[in-house]
Parts: C-alpha cells; structure tokens; sequence
C-alpha cells in the first residue's frame, strides 16, 4: 500500500489520469471541506514506489471533484465550492487556466465525456446540471430534474439529514442538491444524475427539453448520493445512498408503479455498510465487480453475484454470508468520499482518499 498525507486538507475527489500510469490528481478542502480554502493535488508514483506531490494549486473555496481532460494530459478540472468549475494546466503554475461560473452553489461534481471528449458535465447544489466544452466560458446547456413528490417515497415522513451542521438538518432543505452527475461511456449523448429527493434522472441530450429525461425512485425517499453506469453492461448501473444500501438496476426491466409512473427493477442490494454510501464506482476490467465507499470509513471491493460476467444468474448478494464482498480496505480513520479504478497494469489497483487527509492506493485482488 502507498499513502501520501495532504496536511491540514481532507480528501474529496481522486482520479487517475488517462494519459500516465504513475499521476494522479485529488481535490481536497481545508476544515473537512466546510469553510476556508481547498487545494489541487497533482501527486506523482516515483520508480521507487513512493507518491509524490509534483504540484499544489490553492483555491479560495473547497474542492470536490476533479476530472481530467480526456484530450490533453496536462489538464485537470476541478469543482469548487463558490459554484465555479476551474481548469488547471500542471505544466503552469498557481493560476487556472479558465473558469467556469454559472452555478449558484457548491458545484459536487465533475465529469469528461470518455466518448466526445471535447465536452464535460458538472453538477450542483444550486439543482442544475450543465454541459460544458473548454473552449468556451458559457455553458452550452442547463438540465433540470423534474420536479418530484415526496408522497411517492415509501419513506417519505423521514428527514434524513445530511450532516449536523444547521443548513443540513432537514433533506427538505437539500432535496433539490445534485449530487452526481455523468456521461455513459457507451452513448456520448445519455447523461445521469442522483439527487437529494431519492431520484436518479437520465437525459438524452437530443431530445427537446419537454421530452429528454426519465426519472426513477433509488433509495425509498432516502438521499441517493452516487450512481455509476457498468462499464460493460449498457443498461446497467449502480446508485449508493444514506440508506446503507447499494442498488444495482436494469434499466430494461421497467414495471408499471402507476398510471403515470414506471420504475426499473433493482436486480441486486447490497446492504454491506453500517453507514452511507458516499461512491460506487464499477470497475474497468471487469463487468460484475465494483467498489463502494462509505462514511464508515471503509472502502469495499464487491462482486455483483446477479450476473456470472456474461448472463443473469437469478441470484443477488444476499445468498452469501459475505454478500459477495471481496475486499475490504480499512485503514481510512474518517469518512471516505473518493475513489478510483486504476486502468493501467495489474487489474485490481484502487486510489482513495478521506476527511483524514490520506489518500492511499491498494491493490484489492492482492490478498497479501
């Protein structure tokens, strides 16, 4: 295991850069993200096996997300508290290269399309989504959820508050919060988004505004704060939230909840952590394993037992008294926000990084 210290910052986002094997970037904020600066980490595995930082980049908000340019490796975006998104050249140093302002609040997300890579998405708790190219500062679209009623939730009398802080203490003042927003890798034109009303919302970028999303109930009224498309399986993805559970859903396999209402079937549930899931992420090697991460302060590698890797098996996680868990990393001491897939070398190597200021890499097939 590596492991690299940001002193004084907590750890929020973490990615692998597409272009080298050995650099990774991880947005982080001072005083756990609430209030005070946040700072971009470019960190670097040197020849010796030890992670380096090769660059720092201050900002005057928190950081929570981080993306890389899939078309130029020197670039990284990152999602910044003050509702502005902030484009970095590492070969440059202390300034960003463009901004990004549109949004009224904390931007939570950020992410490149893997298919037309000229264009990124980013998401907000101000309830929008946007789509975005660099080559200019406007936005070329804004998405919005519909509106939905909690009187659809099966849970829909709990408040599940998102943190203690007051601004938080009711999910009536959060509900609208986007909480993810990304490109399928298998259409560059199909975007999906996991909100604070229990929602998760696809769009088709081609179709009018009136027409263009579908919406379905994730986590029983509870927030859905990660989703994730399978890498292999285009109608498949996976959604994590306050409820402990991960849900994985075959957006084929639509029932009718009433006149006005369909639903995909969850064909999986995973309920293996004793606090929220805060990221699910499938993984690039394989079509049935995924990680999670949770505010248990624990990163889990699964194996999504629905499926032998080619066909349905009828089976869920549940008929395993590990419930299909094949990894457990623990050696996070706070709530763990980030994580990423390695896509180079030996499959199995896992980035992730925590309110403890540590982001460390693992290797879950690796038993030793």
């Amino acid at each position: 295991m590596l492991r690299y210290h940001m002193q004084g910052f907590s750890g929020y986002g973490v990615q692998y850069s597409p272009f080298y094997d050995n650099k990774l970037a991880v947005a982080s904020g001072s005083n756990f993200g609430l209030v005070g600066n946040g700072k971009l980490y470019i960190l670097d595995i040197d020849s010796q096996g030890r992670m380096l930082e090769s660059g720092t980049y201050l900002t005057q908000d928190g950081l929570f997300d981080v993306a890389w340019n899939e078309l130029h490796e020197n670039q990284v975006l990152a999602a910044q508290g003050d509702g502005s998104l902030r484009l970095f050249d590492i070969t440059l140093k202390d300034y960003p290269i463009a901004i990004f302002q549109e949004h009224e609040k904390e931007v939570l997300s950020c992410n490149w399309n893997l298919i037309n890579k000229d264009v990124f998405v980013s998401s907000s708790w101000d309830g929008t989504i946007k789509i975005w190219t660099p080559t200019r500062n406007n936005s070329m679209a804004t998405l919005v959820p519909k509106p939905m009623k909690r009187a659809n939730s099966v849970l829909a009398h709990q408040d599940v508050p998102i943190s203690n802080q007051r601004q938080h203490s009711s999910i009536s003042k959060n509900k609208e919060c986007i909480y993810q927003a990304q490109f399928s890798p298998h259409d560059p034109n199909t975007v999906m988004s996991c909100s604070g009303n229990s929602y998760v919302t696809l769009f088709d970028l081609r179709q009018p505004p009136v027409s263009n999303q579908y919406s379905f109930l994730a986590h029983n009224g509870m927030e859905t704060l990660t989703c994730d498309f399978n890498k292999y399986r285009p109608s498949i993805v996976a959604t994590g939230g306050v409820d402990n559970m991960i849900k994985i859903w075959d957006l084929r396999m639509v029932r009718k909840m009433s006149i006005h209402s369909r639903q995909p079937m969850s064909v999986n549930e995973v309920g293996g952590h004793d606090l929220a899931v805060r990221k699910v992420s499938w993984s690039p090697h394989h079509s049935d394993m995924f990680l999670s991460t949770s505010y248990d302060m624990t990163c889990k590698v699964w194996q999504d037992l629905s499926t032998d890797g080619r066909r349905p098996t009828g089976k869920t996680n549940s008929v395993e008294p590990a419930k299909g868990c094949r990894f457990v990393f623990p050696h996070h001491s706070e709530f763990v926000f980030g994580a990423d897939w390695s896509l180079w070398g030996q499959p199995g190597y896992i980035a992730s990084t925590a309110w403890d200021g540590e982001v460390c890499i693992w290797n879950a097939f690796n038993k030793r």
